[in-house]
């Protein structure tokens, strides 16, 4: 049996198309092993979010072709589209495939005849309308269900539009479908993953809260989450849906990039910082115990340190349970990239720092806000050292000493206080669910 094996880097939108494209191969008599394996075929699904994240993949690239030199090396996702020609150019390369061509993996490497130079395909990005649809399958706890692929904004720092093509989705019934396929696996979590999830309908004449909507009558799946979306794009209607919904969670992943004005026009956001504060506000009113991810720029061009103090005094003022940070790494190809007053490399790892120090403190103090409360968990398959892992509906995360038939469960329980680890103590006050 050939052996195939896969290596992702960037989004859960990447780790939901590899599941699929996986999936692929699995059916056809291949047998999926581990890319610390020795395989017959590598697959590496890039990102390109930054120049570390091509890096990365340049890396995994050269690993795999001396892990295995006999190997088949394809290379697909974003860096595969924006950088085909200087993947291509790495020897034992054998297959570049852009967007168009992702969903299409196991024809293109079933048809290798010959190995020698790298085949590219790859296409203009304004041309690419096709969707390839997607879940990951692999975890009985959760799957990440791809919803929406592209973007039509035009942030002056990211290179996703020429990566991912134009916002685009399927129809609300295929992805009902594909819903129904995750429950039918015993899976009880869906995350809803997309590039800009909330452009949902651009393509069509159906909407975000339509497909909330359908999903939400999903039999089978008890909770959702929506990995991501833009703060414009979280309209009264869908926070209408989502709190009256039984199975929409209250935990929001929210970019913000900065919160200084100013850099936020530079960058081309859709927003400033009232509306910004206001869906925090709106949302806290709903259920003060919600949690808010945020992301974080650090670092871009014409950033000053007065701008950085507004942007940590505003993240103060929404209190996040968590940042995700991004030092500024200037694309090729973006508006950014040309822009004056770049930030030294020391200055954009100070701020960096700062921000990593500052999450730190802000995901302790929700966790403490949140001791004492009766919550639900689903636990996870996943066992370490005799201890194992669930998350609240507000993605907390818990640990517990092994008990195997709790394994995909959701079980009422009470948060009792932050362990060693720094997860959250749990007691489960349904012994019937022991």
């Amino acid at each position: 049996m050939r052996r195939v094996a896969f290596y992702t880097l960037g989004c859960k939108l990447n780790f939901s198309e590899t599941s699929a494209l996986a999936g692929v191969f699995v059916d056809n008599g291949f047998e999926r092993v581990s890319h610390s394996q020795l395989a017959d075929i590598y697959v590496i699904n890039t990102c390109s979010v930054t120049e570390q994240a091509d890096r990365k993949c340049r890396q995994a690239i050269r690993k795999f072709i001396r892990q295995s030199p006999n190997a088949v090396i394809a290379v697909t996702g974003c860096y595969a589209q924006l950088k085909p020609e200087e993947i291509a150019s790495v020897e034992g390369v054998d297959l570049v495939l852009g967007a168009d061509a992702k969903g299409r993996l196991f024809e293109y490497v079933n048809s290798i005849r010959n190995r020698g130079e790298a085949r590219i395909f790859s296409c203009e990005i304004n041309s690419v309308d096709s969707f390839f649809q997607a879940f990951s399958s692999g975890d009985r706890t959760r799957s990440f269900l791809k919803v929406q692929d592209g973007c039509d904004y035009k942030c002056a720092y990211c290179t996703i539009p020429q990566a991912r093509g134009k916002s685009r989705n399927p129809s609300v019934a295929s992805i009902v479908d594909e819903a129904v396929k995750i429950s039918s696996l015993g899976i009880k979590e869906i995350i809803l993953t997309g590039v800009n999830i909330g452009d949902f309908g651009r393509s069509g004449s159906e909407t975000f809260t339509g497909l909330l909507k359908a999903l939400d009558r999903v039999e089978g799946i008890e909770r959702f989450r929506i990995s991501s979306i833009e703060p414009n794009l979280l309209t009264d209607e869908v926070i209408d849906v989502i709190t009256h919904s039984g199975k929409f969670l209250p935990h929001y992943h929210i970019p913000l990039q900065s919160g200084s004005d100013r850099i936020l026009k530079l960058m081309r956001r859709r927003y400033l910082t009232k509306l910004f504060r206001e869906k925090i506000n709106t949302l806290r009113n709903i259920d003060p115990y919600t949690f808010f991810g945020i992301d974080v720029i650090a670092g871009f061009p014409g950033e000053t340190d007065a701008d950085f103090e507004d942007t940590c005094r505003f993240i103060e003022e929404v209190n996040p349970a968590w940042l995700h940070i991004f030092p500024y790494s200037g694309r090729p190809g973006t508006d950014s990239e040309k822009m004056d007053g770049k930030v030294g490399k020391e200055t954009v790892t100070a701020r960096t720092g700062q921000l990593n120090g500052l999450c730190r403190r802000l995901h302790r103090d929700f966790y403490l806000k949140n001791a004492g409360r009766e919550e639900q968990v689903l636990f996870e398959s996943a066992i370490k050292k005799g201890t194992m892992y669930g998350y609240t509906r507000n993605y907390i995360r818990t640990e517990i000493p092994i008990n195997r038939d709790l394994a995909g469960k959701i079980v009422p329980v009470k948060l009792l206080g932050i362990s060693d680890s720094g997860n959250m103590n749990i007691k489960i006050t349904d012994s019937n669910r022991l």
